[in-house]
């Protein structure tokens, strides 16, 4: 049983991935983003068969009055293309995509780190969670981040490389191996195995 298990999803969420989504409409994408649903799959399939736990983070963009996002001025500048309506709790968009879905323990959050003001590490202790695996977007980003909040707060985290990725295969590589001190690096192939 992987009861004290949990594959952590880092915001595969439509509005990044699907091409209906924010990003896929202004045309922001890569194909080893593109490609993650799909080759992750069979492993959250098997954690759910094996008692583990599907938990997810979810950008979120949570608005004021009129239903205006409240965009950081640095997300404004790198991103100018959000708008109102993008990355809303509870709409399409904000969703897990659906190859992955549902998800046992989403949560939201507004930065890179998962743990950053948010119940991610209260979730994933009440649940009995003291294994992480992680996949998502984007390596450099928020899967770094989430994975050092996670390893200083003492979760046994192991990162699925072939199941995270960055805008470039140069920046994904990179930020790999600056994991690889507080993590240990495997591959879904590597894990489906040992699930068997």
């Amino acid at each position: 049983m992987l009861s004290d298990t949990a594959l952590l999803l880092c915001d595969l969420q439509n509005d990044f991935l699907h091409p209906d989504g924010a990003y896929g409409k202004a045309g922001q994408g890569a194909a080893e983003i593109a490609a993650i649903p799909a080759r992750l799959k069979p492993l959250a399939d098997r954690v759910r068969e094996k008692g583990g736990w599907i938990a997810s983070t979810h950008f979120t963009l949570f608005t004021g009055k009129g239903g205006e996002p409240f965009i950081d001025p640095h997300l404004r500048h790198l991103r100018p293309f959000l708008k109102k309506g993008d990355f809303v709790q509870g709409s399409w968009g904000h969703a897990v995509v659906d190859e992955l879905a549902p998800s046992d323990l989403p949560v939201e959050k507004v930065g890179y780190d998962a743990f950053y003001q948010t119940r991610l590490e209260w979730l994933l202790r009440k649940a009995g969670i003291r294994k992480l695996l992680v996949a998502g977007i984007v390596t450099n980003g928020g899967v770094s981040s989430t994975v050092r909040g996670a390893h200083v707060r003492e979760f046994e985290v192991t990162v699925l490389e072939d199941a995270c990725a960055a805008f470039s295969p140069e920046v994904h590589e990179t930020a790999i191996a600056a994991l690889r001190p507080v993590a240990k690096i495997s591959t879904v192939a590597a894990e489906l195995a040992k699930l068997q």
